[in-house]
């Protein structure tokens, strides 16, 4: 593969896990940047962040794509196509997938004609949406083949429990992707492991719970989830739904191994900070353990112990090691999962959060902590954000409305274990050119690890 195709990626994706890994290193990476909730009456924007140590430009925002609207809260996106569409010429990774969470509108936008500068190519109407399919504020993307499913964490009016948007190659809204969605509670996101006819997806909240922050009474009152649910992923319909009770209070990000052959899988449960395990045994049946705990800590003013708040995951490309990070602690951990029952921590990192131990990382205050993290291919390099959501942004880390959100990349050791920060790197979005914004999640032109599956 040459510079130019592992910059732009235009090829629907990669044969195997292990030829990802095996691809050059990424030049340029996308990350979504939001004004809403901050106080600028900007659009919110995709950032271009030029990532070649050997260019006169690395660490810097080279491009901003912003959308035509106030108001959106971008937060989380996907590609047209990735590697479970890898035998499929007609195919091809162009156009990033960049829904708003608020408005329900789709936007998407063509990296490949120009990767160093993307620009608009089509939106879809929120109004459309919500009119057609009866859903609202979109959430995880995943393409599979010429398809692509979104999860939809409410209806039209911002009630749970939401489903999934199925949209064709492209673009056009085709309905509704589930056939039966009995036993889910509420929705947020997902992923599928087709040779095993699985998926899996967890549960945050209605949108009219978590949009206006975070209200620990609604914990006790049955307003935030606490299942994941196993389904039939051919006949769209959940056939398990579990409960994990008080050690998977908020299960959200959810990562199977990379291999396609493998039905291991983690969830992180946010408020209770745990990771739970799940597997099929020899007969076919799926065993669930919680495998890491994560300690809660007495604060002074904080009105209960303070949990570490689990708020990404994600696995390695060669399903060596689990990433997670903590909102509330300020740290980012590293455990290897050879064993994935029995994980051991081989790395941590502290970047800003609430308990003090790093309110500065390469000489720059962080207002936030560890949030969204994204792993290059050959696992060497964590690039790490600190915004969550606005409303929780304000409440949790109200200084970030002045200070704006940074980029940290972390150096990891993929073949003893290790994190260390690396001091040459750091994108302030504090300086932005149209005021303070937020970062959130970041993808690769050449497919990533928490979006590729193969089939």
């Amino acid at each position: 593969m040459s510079d130019t195709q592992a910059e732009c990626c235009t090829g629907p994706g990669y044969a195997s896990p292990q030829e990802a890994i095996r691809a050059p290193r990424e030049k340029l990476v996308y990350t979504i940047c939001i004004y809403t909730g901050t106080g600028v009456e900007k659009p919110d924007y995709l950032a271009t962040i030029d990532v070649d140590e050997d260019s006169p430009t690395f660490g810097q925002v080279i491009a901003r794509t912003h959308m035509p609207i106030v108001g959106d809260e971008l937060h989380h996106m996907g590609w047209n196509a990735c590697s479970s569409c890898h035998s499929d010429s007609g195919m091809a990774r162009k156009y990033l997938i960049i829904p708003g969470v608020r408005t329900t509108n789709f936007y998407i936008v063509d990296t490949a004609t120009d990767p160093r500068n993307p620009t608009l190519f089509k939106t879809i109407d929120g109004a459309e949406i919500k009119k057609k399919t009866n859903l609202s504020a979109p959430h995880t993307v995943h393409c599979l083949g010429s398809d692509i499913i979104v999860s939809m964490l409410g209806d039209a009016d911002g009630n749970a429990p939401g489903g999934f948007l199925h949209l064709n190659k492209d673009f056009e809204i085709m309905g509704r992707w589930e056939n039966d969605i009995t036993g889910m509670n509420f929705n947020y996101d997902f992923w599928y492991q087709p040779r095993h006819n699985m998926m899996v997806s967890t549960e945050w909240a209605a949108p009219n719970t978590f949009m206006p922050g975070f209200d620990l009474e609604d914990v006790g009152k049955g307003k935030y989830g606490q299942h994941i649910h196993f389904w039939d992923f051919k006949n769209k319909s959940i056939t398990r739904t579990v409960d994990l009770g008080g050690d998977g209070l908020i299960p959200l990000e959810v990562r199977f191994h990379h291999n396609p052959d493998s039905t291991h899988g983690f969830v992180g449960a946010a408020l209770s900070s745990n990771i739970f395990h799940w597997f099929k045994d020899e007969n076919g049946a799926v065993h669930i353990e919680k495998v890491i705990d994560v300690e809660s800590i007495d604060v002074a003013d904080f009105p209960v112990p303070m949990p570490g708040l689990i708020t990404d995951i994600l696995v390695s490309m060669d399903d060596k090691y689990l990433y997670f990070s903590n909102w509330l602690h300020g740290d980012l951990r590293q455990y290897d999962i050879s064993d994935p029952s029995h994980p051991v921590l081989t790395g941590q990192v502290w970047i800003g959060g609430l308990l003090g131990k790093a309110p500065q990382v390469n000489g720059r205050a962080v207002t936030g902590a560890p949030q969204m993290i994204q792993l290059s291919l050959d696992g060497k390099r964590l690039y790490v954000t600190t915004s969550l959501f606005s409303t929780w942004d304000n409440q949790f880390y109200p200084d970030m409305k002045q200070a704006g959100g940074v980029m940290v990349l972390v150096d990891c050791d993929n073949e003893n274990g290790g994190m260390a920060i690396n001091e040459t790197f750091l994108v302030d979005f504090g300086q932005e050119p149209d005021g303070p914004a937020r970062a959130h999640e970041t993808r690769y032109p050449g497919g990533d690890c928490s979006s590729d599956i193969w089939v």
